[in-house]
């Protein structure tokens, strides 16, 4: 290969890697010639079962793929016991896709599984096979989903090689505590461990896992929704484990939902001691007092995500390590935590203040807001202040309102607010809850905006009439407006959740 070709190659694959969680743009550049097919494939097999965009129940050509690579001894035993393999008429592939391979989902290998045979005993079967082979044709495992997974007698192949240098596992606490034990001998260097918490008793192995990591960043812990019960704290151990990777982890996700039990003094021992998070998303600061949250010193902070009770924690800790946050958000899951928030007024108030005197590099913010005139002044001081602000959230409440003429006015002042202070860079807004603009003061907004073109989201369904359609496509089609999206309020919050 000349090195003129040779370095449009290398060209090809940087660009190419920055697609490689967007499978609609890699199967497209598939197509485009034999040169960028040659690249694309190691990329797009690097995890080849991730891609939300594919129904894998319905799609057969992994399983072909798959089982193309099986001897014909097995092929024969498999298909004597029922269990039907679709054939390739080729002698060969284009592409030996299973070397390029990092990793295992067990959720979607079911998944393909379940093409082969409906009888759970030939699914085992096939399972065992597949697994084998790919201890067999896989360098090394990078990413291991063990979720789902149905026969836990696969989860250590023999060949143990292909784990030890594992980044991320994805499990959960359900897996017998041995295979953790075992695991902690073996993969010592995940440097991403996400654990989902589905059982009412602890797992020990988890915690011995945690002990063993020497390069542990990032640390995920979900809660299976329904589980109550728990005889015993089932965080304690976990918080303790994390507490002795204080000079390594850098991004915390917990949310700490049975907290009747000591896990707040636990919690109020580690959490302080993790000083060097980058990103922290957690729910639970409620067990702290402020005297505890103010130890809770992180400056290198440049994400964090809290829960809604826990605003007047997250002012303290943005007051004291805002510098150079760059990301705030707050879980809107459930509208009525705000509604029971006795003091949301004013820890509101409050949480706007001090992110506008301390957080200069913000770009993208949550904010729940009451339509005071004491907020409207802070949030104008805010978008002055924060000129890398470039994309704004805010859920409004109106518990005062007894009339729409009342939202309109909020909605109005809202928007004046934007036009007197609109920062340089802000690029989205996401309205949830009352916002509510009348068709003039929309009009008038807009024609005075003179930031970037705008995408605007929110959940009130007066943007779908006709006359709101037509103004908001007349400022699309000047530039005006990027995108307008009106989507029920549990949607919003759903992409929200997801983007963020």
């Amino acid at each position: 290969m000349s090195k003129f070709n040779k370095l449009n190659k290398d060209i090809l694959f940087l660009i190419i890697v920055e697609l490689q969680d967007d499978s609609k743009s890699l199967f497209s550049c598939l197509m485009v010639n034999r040169f960028w097919c040659e690249t694309v494939i190691p990329i797009l097999w690097k995890n080849p079962w991730c891609y939300s965009s594919i129904n894998y129940k319905n799609k057969d050509y992994l399983l072909k793929i798959i089982a193309f690579y099986l001897s014909d001894d097995i092929k024969e035993s498999l298909t004597s016991q029922g269990i039907q393999l679709p054939s390739i008429l080729h002698k060969s592939l284009s592409f030996d896709y299973l070397s390029f391979c990092r990793c295992i989902c067990v959720k979607t290998i079911n998944s393909i599984v379940c093409i082969g045979s409906a009888v759970a005993d030939n699914q085992s079967l096939l399972q065992r096979e597949f697994y084998d082979l790919f201890m067999k044709k896989f360098p090394e495992l990078k990413y291991l989903d063990m979720q789902s997974i149905k026969n836990q007698r696969y989860y250590f192949p023999n060949d143990k090689l292909r784990f030890e240098r594992l980044y991320e596992l994805k499990c959960d606490t359900s897996v017998n505590s041995k295979y953790f034990y075992e695991l902690a001998h073996i993969s010592q260097h995940i440097q991403k461990l996400i654990i989902v918490n589905d059982i009412t008793t602890k797992n020990l192995g988890i915690i011995k896992l945690i002990e063993a990591q020497k390069k542990l960043k990032y640390f995920e812990w979900k809660e299976e929704n329904g589980l109550y019960g728990y005889a015993l704290d089932p965080y304690k151990g976990i918080l303790l484990a994390l507490e002795k990777k204080a000079d390594i982890i850098n991004h915390l996700k917990i949310r700490l939902t049975h907290t009747k039990f000591n896990n707040g003094r636990t919690l109020q021992k580690v959490l302080p001691k993790l000083y060097k998070l980058k990103s922290l998303i957690i729910g639970g600061f409620n067990d702290l007092n402020e005297e505890q949250t103010k130890m809770c010193i992180y400056h290198d902070l440049e994400t964090f995500k809290i829960y809604p009770h826990d605003l007047k924690a997250a002012s303290i800790i943005i007051e004291n390590n805002g510098k150079n946050l760059k990301e705030f958000l707050i879980d809107y899951c459930s509208i009525y935590d705000y509604y029971n928030y006795e003091n949301l007024n004013e820890d509101s108030l409050i949480l706007v203040r001090n992110i506008h005197e301390n957080c200069p590099l913000i770009e993208n913010l949550c904010l729940t807001f009451s339509p005071s005139k004491d907020h409207f002044i802070e949030l104008e001081k805010l978008l002055k202040v924060c000129q890398n602000l470039k994309s704004l959230l805010i859920l409004m409440f109106m518990h005062d309102a007894r009339t729409g003429e009342k939202l309109l006015k909020n909605g109005e002042e809202f928007l004046n607010t934007l036009i007197r202070s609109t920062p340089t860079n802000l690029r989205e807004i996401r309205l949830l809850h009352d916002y509510t603009f009348s068709l003039e003061a929309l009009e008038e907004f807009l024609g005075k905006w003179k930031g970037c073109a705008l995408s605007i989201l929110t959940c009130k369904p007066i943007y779908k009439e006709d006359n709101y359609v037509k103004l908001i496509n007349k400022y699309k089609n000047n530039g005006v407006i990027k995108e307008f999206r009106c989507e029920s309020y549990m949607n919003l919050v759903l992409k929200t959740m997801i983007d963020n």
